[in-house]
């Protein structure tokens, strides 16, 4: 049992079969035609992915930033070669995928141009989207490229790499100042 848990690609695969028994046992009758069951789909991916990014996010800002300058010199090429780079890469994608998955259900429900134009009764979860979208831009755009020069995974001297890492964590507090409201819109766009 132990070599399983050891494998998170096993556990990931046992993961989704679980999941696909509890959809097709559980909740069949949303399973009958195929737009229901895209968008139950679409709907478990947008969370798994949200919850992925959302929780690196948090990771960052409430633990690995707080600690960096508690952490020995001779210790911090060990997060800034090995955990960072390997965090942004599932940071970054899953932002990726959040948003795509997203606007996915926000156009397979054919609400997306009201949401994102913030008309009644959309208006919610198009704030939510649009907090995403931002939140998005400044993952890809701002946040990674700062990084990838404050990590030395691109070259820049200690100047640029002192600035890069300033600007990357300011980008990230404000994605998580943004993903305050951004969570109280996802979770309440439906409740109106």
């Amino acid at each position: 049992m132990g070599k399983f848990f050891e494998n998170l690609h096993a556990v990931l695969g046992a993961g989704l079969v679980l999941t696909i028994v509890v959809m097709l046992c559980f909740n069949g009758q949303n399973f009958e035609d195929g737009i229901a069951a895209g968008n139950a789909i679409m709907r478990w991916l947008h969370t798994f992915f949200g919850i992925l990014w959302i929780g690196l996010l948090y990771y960052f800002n409430f633990v690995q930033i707080p600690t960096m300058p508690k952490i020995p010199a001779e210790l911090k090429p060990a997060v800034g070669k090995h955990i960072a780079p390997a965090a942004l890469f599932w940071f970054r994608w899953a932002a990726a995928a959040t948003v795509l998955f997203g606007l996915g259900i926000a156009f397979h429900a054919k609400y997306a141009i009201p949401a994102l134009t913030l008309q009644d009764p959309y208006k919610l979860i198009g704030i939510g989207m649009w907090l995403g979208l931002v939140m998005a831009f400044n993952v890809w755009f701002v946040i990674w490229p700062n990084q990838k020069k404050a990590l030395g995974i691109v070259e820049a001297d200690d100047a640029t790499k002192a600035a890069s890492a300033r600007t990357a964590m300011i980008f990230s507090r404000t994605n998580t100042l943004l993903s305050i409201p951004l969570l109280y819109t996802m979770v309440n766009a439906n409740n109106g």
